[in-house]
């Protein structure tokens, strides 16, 4: 009999029964970390850290406890080149964030509410799972807390969309990657919500139903706010501890992401320490030459990012594809065709301030010299000197293509953010496929993130040869440009709080 998933939906107090799969631990996350230290003993520890407990499923017939926490630590301590506490009792990077991990409490028994991000690709027609990478990823973390009384809140899309679902699908998804007892609810802060957590036990998860369903989810707001909406006054009372794991969604300040950290002791996830340790390096600690590549179709979102690197040193040079590569073209006075030009409509602002990073900074921008287009119903290739073109722009050239491999193969570092072109056709995913495969075949340290760049290196089989895949796609560009996240201050203020607290208490006992 395999794990059920018990909720109120569609029949309330109903068991379903799943088709039980071995829950395997994603591996890649921790093989990365060991590919990253250069001092053989310290990859001696590392391999003893991974074999502790090389799945979910074996620590669960073993009875055995064990702890990630040494990966964590080899991470921190060699990749940012700082100890992991600060003498005050909290997690600190450096580039001056601090806050608390999962390591500063007892967890055992306690009743936890961790706010994930699982909003993940459904297929517009059936509503299934077509990719659940972000629910693996919160992997780590329900594993450290397999003897805690486990509450996840989490979102799916947006009210309006298609997409906007129950996450009941989420559910039984999570239990194939978990050893505790999964259960769904179809409820949020309402009575019935309530009474289940109460009801939740140690070794077991409790999922709510989609956070966006309840409107006061759905604003922007400051701390102060979030903490009086009726989801946080009602909810807060019934936990311990608030475990904040959704770095996917670090730039918004929705209630369920800044408002628990208020008025409960917060901490983040494992899945929070890794992205924001994998940042830091990019950030802090760069190794050089430093390139990054940025495609997609926000240029919008990668101007900011493209003049904060430059700006601060942190970039050598910048591989263009996508939107912002046709944006850099229009900024140096290319005529792009009128097919090209309409789709660029509403985006004039983002040209004018590409002109000035072409000012500051003429030499570090790639843009492509050569573009495929689609024509005669099949690929053909023009030179940035046949411009301006009657099709489409699709993906870089194969000129440019070799060029953009060359740059990346001398990196130390590599950031890349969005496709190089038109990707899901076959014909067109030339330049994004080869870039990625040369990422993955960098000696240097390597972060790929936004949904549509992780997901092709998932398809590719290449995740583990990357240093860092990130859940987040907009956070992870946010913090690259230089901005500051909600949920990060929302843990830098608890973690402040929580040493305050103790000093206090010190000062009373002595």
């Amino acid at each position: 009999m395999g794990p059920e998933v018990e909720g109120s939906n569609p029949s309330p107090g109903i068991p379903v029964t799943l088709t039980h799969r071995e829950p395997v631990l994603p591996r890649h996350w921790a093989s990365l970390y060991r590919k990253q230290l250069r001092n053989q003993d310290m990859r001696k520890e590392a391999r003893v850290c991974l074999r502790v407990a090389p799945s979910w499923s074996a620590q669960e017939r073993s009875g055995e406890p064990y702890s990630r926490v040494p990966c964590t630590r080899l991470l921190e301590s060699v990749l940012s080149g700082e100890s992991l506490k600060d003498g005050q009792g909290s997690r600190k990077l450096t580039s001056g964030i601090r806050f608390l991990s999962m390591d500063d409490f007892d967890l055992e028994n306690k009743t936890i509410f961790v706010r994930v991000d699982i909003n993940i690709p459904l297929d517009p027609s059936t509503l299934q799972i077509l990719d659940d990478t972000r629910i693996r990823a919160i992997g780590p973390t329900l594993a450290d807390l397999r003897s805690s009384k486990v509450v996840i809140g989490s979102h799916q899309s947006r009210p309006g969309r298609i997409d906007f679902t129950s996450l009941e699908p989420h559910a039984r998804r999570l239990q194939r990657y978990c050893s505790q007892k999964v259960k769904y609810s179809d409820d949020i802060f309402g009575p019935h919500a309530r009474q289940a957590i109460k009801q939740v036990q140690s070794g077991e998860i409790l999922v709510l139903d989609n956070l966006r369903f309840c409107a006061e989810e759905n604003m922007d707001c400051t701390p102060e706010m979030a903490a009086k909406t009726h989801m946080v006054k009602r909810l807060a009372p019934l936990f311990d501890l608030f475990v904040n794991d959704a770095f996917g969604t670090a730039h918004r300040s929705q209630p369920s992401l800044i408002g628990f950290a208020e008025v409960l002791p917060t901490v983040a996830g494992r899945l929070m320490e890794r992205e924001l340790s994998a940042l830091n390096r990019v950030l802090v600690k760069t190794e050089r030459p430093s390139v990054f590549v940025l495609g997609g179709a926000k240029v919008e979102d990668k101007l900011p990012v493209i003049e904060h690197v430059f700006k601060n040193g942190k970039a050598d040079k910048v591989l263009l594809g996508g939107i912002p590569a046709k944006t850099f073209l229009m900024a140096k006075g290319l005529k792009l065709g009128q097919k090209n030009e309409q789709e660029m409509k509403g985006l004039e602002e983002y040209v004018e301030k590409a002109k000035n990073v072409l000012r500051d900074f003429p030499d570090r921008v790639e843009v492509p010299s050569d573009f495929a287009i689609l024509k005669n119903e099949k690929r053909q290739e023009i030179m940035t000197e046949e411009l301006p073109t009657g099709e489409i722009i699709m993906d870089i050239g194969r000129k440019t293509t070799d060029r953009f491999l060359e740059e990346i193969g001398k990196a130390r570092t590599v950031v890349a953010s969005g496709p190089l072109g038109i990707f899901e056709k076959s014909w067109f995913d030339h330049g994004t496929r080869n870039v990625l495969e040369a990422i993955s075949d960098c000696d240097g340290y390597t972060v790929i993130g936004g949904g549509h760049l992780t997901g092709l290196a998932s398809m590719m089989g290449i995740e583990e040869k990357v240093s860092h895949l990130s859940t987040a796609g907009g956070a992870m560009l946010s913090l690259l440009a230089g901005e500051r996240l909600p949920v990060v201050d929302a843990l830098e203020r608890a973690a402040e709080r929580y040493r305050s607290g103790r000093m206090s208490q010190q000062q009373n006992t002595a």
